[in-house]
């Protein structure tokens, strides 16, 4: 992976994005009543906090999106589906970076790979490691279609090549860095998914501690699209104002990394001083506050996460 990571990927409309629920599978049910029809109490269960003063934060830092990105995500809140790791709760707050107040339903993505280092929806482009063979028939709670244009076959077993042709050296397609954006190579969706923040601008997720793969430190995606409208399609219009990674502190790491699957992994590691998409800036880049038993990580772990954003400005995370 080179120092300078550039992003090709098309562009996109200013001011437009589109979420859109796929309401194929039991993923779909949290969101999506009977027939169909957005179920008005779909959010009601998100954990209400206390509206009091906040510091206020710098804006967070902008990434890259990375080759990965896919804007068809699930509106669900646990992403986990059938993937094996260590338990992880991710919580988000939004907030004006300039005045502080809590961005209030705005729709919140995140997506990252797997234990073994496999993204879902490329796995033939993605790089695991220990063996692991990503699974041949879709995952209870997967979309029966695949998204349009995508190839219907799914690959078998842990692709072994070399990254896509123009790809950095660091890693599958960039994996999460740069490289220009690719077009999803099979229909599985795990380890994704969109939901909304509450009145108070917090989201949370439920999912797996990340793994790792070659070139780029443990890092979770996301984006954070204002100015749209929930519909019974999901989220529609508005636009992006911030695109960024979340990153793991190198001690976490190294106790996930002593727990299956993440100890049958032969992938080289890039430790979070040597990653070249974190800018070492600690929250404002990124960076998870972590609560784990440090004697039992395997317990689980509740990550944390101020983003400040700008919901003004426009960041599709398809430049450099």
């Amino acid at each position: 992976m080179t120092d300078k990571e550039v992003a090709q990927g098309p562009q996109h409309k200013r001011d437009l994005t589109r979420r859109k629920v796929l309401v194929a599978g039991a993923g779909a049910v949290a969101a999506v009543g009977v027939g169909g029809t957005f179920a008005a109490g779909a959010f009601a269960d998100e954990e209400q906090q206390g509206t009091g003063a906040d510091t206020c934060y710098r804006l967070t830092s902008e990434t890259t999106e990375g080759p990965y990105y896919i804007d068809a995500d699930k509106l669900r809140q646990d992403i986990t589906e059938d993937r094996e790791g260590i338990p992880l709760t991710l919580r988000i707050k939004v907030i004006d970076s300039e005045t502080c107040k809590p961005v209030r339903n705005a729709a919140v993505d995140v997506w990252h790979c797997d234990a073994l280092g496999i993204y879902s929806g490329y796995e033939s482009l993605s790089t695991g490691g220990g063996g692991g063979t990503p699974p041949t028939a879709a995952p209870s709670g997967t979309p029966t279609a695949a998204p349009t244009g995508a190839p219907t076959d799914a690959p078998s077993g842990t692709p072994t090549g070399e990254p896509p042709s123009g790809a950095p050296t660091g890693g599958p397609g960039g994996g999460g860095g740069g490289g220009g954006h690719e077009e999803p190579t099979d229909d599985k969706r795990y380890l994704r998914g969109t939901w909304r923040t509450d009145k108070a601008g917090f989201v949370t997720f439920t999912t797996i501690f990340p793994g790792w793969y070659r070139g780029r430190c443990v890092h979770i995606h996301t984006k954070v699209h204002v100015g749209g409208t929930w519909t019974d399609a999901g989220y529609e219009g508005g636009h992006t104002c911030h695109t960024g990674q979340f990153f793991f502190a190198e001690e976490a790491v190294l106790a996930a990394a002593e727990v299956a699957p993440y100890s049958t992994s032969t992938t080289e590691r890039t430790k979070l001083t040597e990653d070249t998409i974190y800018d070492q800036s600690g929250a404002q880049g990124g960076l998870l506050t972590l609560k784990y038993d440090k004697k039992n990580i395997a317990r689980g772990v509740r990550a944390s996460i101020t983003v400040g954003v700008d919901p003004d400005s426009t960041h599709e995370g398809t430049q450099a």
